[in-house]
């Protein structure tokens, strides 16, 4: 069972519930994806789904807010937007976006590998794969990536309101039936140039792509007067892409404990992990407050 997680980030309650629910159905993990997402194995169930008693075990998570789109919800975002670094903020978008596939009955049809991309103008998820997607150019404005190419630079507060239309055209361009596209990049060119967005050049500001982030202490744990003196955040890897209880645990408390540093004090602020598309888990110690 896949979890999507909307740019990678769940509660520390809501993850230990998680593992609380694996450890009752399952086999006793939560695994990471490269989607930014989690994966529960060896529940109950059978070819008509899960058993409704592990059902609505997984849905009192608050892991599963909508059953006819949950297929859909694939939104990755840059893990440290909003935290360190990056052009723009983008945590507003990914939720904004979520919002309006949710809200649409057509767009619970999207197919399930089908992934919008949300990189925040530092460029680490410029190389990935993407159906649709948008790239922050400064902090208003940002160019939409559709399939492998671009199209037009749109501000970042009407940017969900643009992918939403162009996923509800790639919809009616795919058809329908066995052999309909999955993505974007499936259609012919002509196809995306007329039923989704004219074809443009990549914006001259556009950045380059930005290495995976490293596992160990990175920029984002809270504001600073200047990004480069940002506190440390922690990528903490999973190199078997799996947690175990006792590593949860561990991972949800690993930032209850504030430092006594007047310079550097956290606070409560930080109730949010971050699942990255590195298989690791992004453990911010403070929010940056604009």
């Amino acid at each position: 069972m896949r979890l999507r997680l909307v740019g990678g980030r769940i509660s520390k309650r809501s993850l230990s519930a998680l593992s609380a629910v694996a450890q009752e159905f399952g086999d006793g993990r939560v695994y990471l994806t490269g989607r930014a997402n989690l994966q529960v194995r060896a529940f109950p169930g059978s070819s008509a789904g899960l058993s409704e008693s592990a059902l609505a075990a997984l849905r009192g998570t608050g892991l599963l807010p909508s059953r006819t789109h949950e297929l859909a919800r694939n939104i990755m975002l840059s893990p440290q937007s909003g935290l360190a670094g990056g052009r723009a903020d983008l945590r507003f978008l990914a939720a904004d976006l979520d919002r309006l596939i949710c809200v649409d009955p057509v767009l619970a049809a999207l197919p399930g590998r089908f992934l919008f991309v949300l990189d925040d103008g530092r460029g680490d998820l410029l190389d990935r794969p993407a159906d649709l997607g948008l790239v922050a150019l400064d902090h208003q404005r940002g160019q939409v990536r559709i399939g492998a190419g671009w199209a037009e630079v749109v501000s970042l507060d009407r940017a969900a309101l643009r992918l939403a239309a162009l996923a509800a055209a790639f919809l009616h361009a795919r058809g329908s039936g066995a052999s309909a596209p999955w993505h974007i990049r499936e259609l012919a060119a002509p196809a995306i140039a007329t039923s989704l967005a004219p074809v443009a050049d990549p914006d001259p500001l556009l950045p380059r792509p930005l290495a995976p982030l490293p596992y160990g202490p990175v920029p984002g744990g809270r504001h600073q007067p200047a990004p480069e003196t940002g506190l440390d955040g922690a990528a903490i890897a999973a190199l078997t892409g799996a947690y175990s209880p006792t590593d949860l645990t561990a991972t949800s408390d690993a930032d209850d404990h504030p430092t006594t540093d007047a310079a550097t004090t956290t606070t409560d602020a930080a109730t949010d992990l971050i699942v990255t598309p590195w298989r690791g888990i992004l453990i911010p110690e403070g929010e940056r407050h604009e």
